[in-house]
């Protein structure tokens, strides 16, 4: 399988999933969804978004000419910030906080929990910060013309939305309102995981990586 092939299959995969999470949030939002599902889905379907944009962003850094890896290399650790904080707070939340509520142990886990402005609500924060950063720092790598000048526009228009999610994790009292403040999360994430997936297929089956 070509570097591209695995590029746009999981950016097409990180898409799907990022999609599913923005369901599931609405769903819980409105009542649809309750625990356990609602935290269960939440947090499944967050942690299926890693290893898929991980793989994505690895295969843009090599099908992008050398000129302009520093720049990729850049997002690529960016993205392993991500990836590190957001999959040490999913694995937690799935594996030890979800059973121990299950079995009324809550109490002894509560430090564990992601309730606003707790431990793993800042790592989810700094993860999806990183993952802005990331999406700034992939910009000088895309050109400027033909498809990949709308791949840049996503990107940047996500990194734009990075400072509204960190005023949702940050602002002193949280409230489902302050949560809609990040919507256009939901819209940007998986927007720009698609564009660059279709990018990653062009570069490498028109057989030139444009600098």
């Amino acid at each position: 399988m070509t570097i591209s092939n695995v590029g746009y299959w999981s950016g097409l995969a990180a898409f799907a999933s990022t999609v599913a999470y923005g369901l599931v949030q609405m769903l819980q939002v409105a009542g649809v969804l309750r625990f356990p599902i609602d935290e269960i889905l939440i947090y499944g379907t967050s942690l299926l978004i890693v290893v898929p944009f991980i793989l994505e962003m690895l295969a843009l850094h090599h099908l992008t000419p050398p000129g302009k890896q520093f720049w990729t290399h850049a997002a690529l650790i960016f993205t392993i910030i991500y990836a590190v904080f957001v999959s040490a707070n999913y694995v937690v939340q799935l594996a030890t906080v979800i059973p121990a509520k299950l079995k009324g142990a809550s109490e002894a886990i509560g430090v564990l929990e992601q309730t606003p402005h707790s431990l793993f609500w800042d790592y989810d924060a700094v993860g999806y910060i990183a993952m802005g950063l990331a999406c700034l720092l992939a910009v000088p790598a895309v050109n400027r013309v033909g498809y990949e000048r709308w791949v840049r526009r996503s990107l940047i228009a996500h990194a734009l939305v990075t400072p509204l999610i960190t005023i949702v994790y940050f602002y002193p009292t949280f409230s489902t309102k302050l949560l809609l403040l990040g919507f256009p999360w939901a819209i940007t994430a998986p927007l720009f995981m698609l564009m660059l997936a279709i990018m990653l297929r062009k570069r490498q089956s028109s057989g030139i990586i444009k600098g």
